[in-house]
């Protein structure tokens, strides 16, 4: 009878015109929590409507205009293609990877859709003390894209027949929703700690120090942890991660990198 359900679901989503074949079904690892029956064709579809439901809300995203501050978005930019650049993103050339930056220096936080948008809050650029910091932390979000863990938790939120009726046109209220909680979605325990991972393989090979990821969480312990934001205040807590981090990157061997002070103190000097 499960093989008859699972059997009839498959049929219905491929008469629905989504693009899913067995291998493109990826299977969260144990602890993970479920399968991801979308295509990388329905990621970056995906991604595209929410990304759009973002950038057309100004007043929940107020969302910085490049042609006002292009020296950021330059220098953001070039972050995001030592990551991409370091060989191990796995999806570098199918998804976007689009840059924006939200002006609310209240919001800790940074966050990427499926099919690789990314958004980082002002205030978590303010939080943050070094160059290397901030590129481990938006190695971890690009890492949750890259994995496809956005469309895994998503579907095990909202259920599979919800996300695909947006991807169909419908269900606009939902997919406002969703744009509206992409900031604080809730990651399983597997999907964060292979982020970190990620985002220390994804550092290695650059001039960074690798452990910048671990860095921003020892800051978070020494703010007293409990206001870190929510994609990295889920478990396990800072400081386990801390030290799976320093375990990974000794793996690797151990490379001491830059962490770049000076320039990401002119970066933040450089926003409103």
């Amino acid at each position: 009878m499960k093989h008859r359900k699972l059997y009839f679901l498959i049929g219905l989503i491929l008469s629905f015109g989504i693009t899913i074949s067995l291998s493109s079904c990826k299977k969260d690892k144990p602890g993970g929590g479920g399968i991801n029956f979308f295509s990388l064709e329905d990621d970056k579809a995906f991604g595209a409507q929410v990304a759009a439901e973002i950038e057309g809300d100004p007043d929940n995203y107020p969302i910085l205009d490049s042609s006002n501050y292009p020296e950021a978005y330059v220098y953001l930019y070039a972050i995001r293609d030592s990551i991409l650049e370091s060989g191990n993103v796995v999806h570098k050339d199918d998804f976007l990877w689009k840059l924006k930056i939200i002006e609310d220096d209240d919001v800790l936080n940074a966050f990427c859709t499926p099919g690789g948008y990314i958004y980082v809050y002002t205030g978590i650029i303010k939080y943050l003390d070094s160059e290397d910091q901030f590129t481990g932390v938006m190695g971890h979000e690009i890492a949750h894209a890259d994995e496809r863990h956005s469309t895994t938790a998503l579907t095990q939120q909202y259920g599979l027949d919800v996300l695909l009726s947006i991807l169909l046109g419908n269900n606009k209220g939902t997919l406002v929703q969703i744009a509206q909680n992409l900031v604080n979605l809730k990651y399983s325990r597997n999907n964060e700690s292979e982020s970190d991972m990620r985002s220390v393989e994804y550092l290695y090979p650059t001039a960074y120090d690798a452990r910048g990821v671990a860095r921003f969480f020892e800051k978070i312990q020494e703010s007293g942890g409990a206001s870190g934001p929510a994609f990295l205040s889920t478990h396990p807590d800072p400081e386990n991660r801390v030290e799976a981090i320093i375990a990974h990157w000794e793996t690797l061997g151990g490379k001491v990198g830059n962490k770049f002070e000076s320039r990401y103190s002119d970066f933040k000097n450089s926003l409103p």
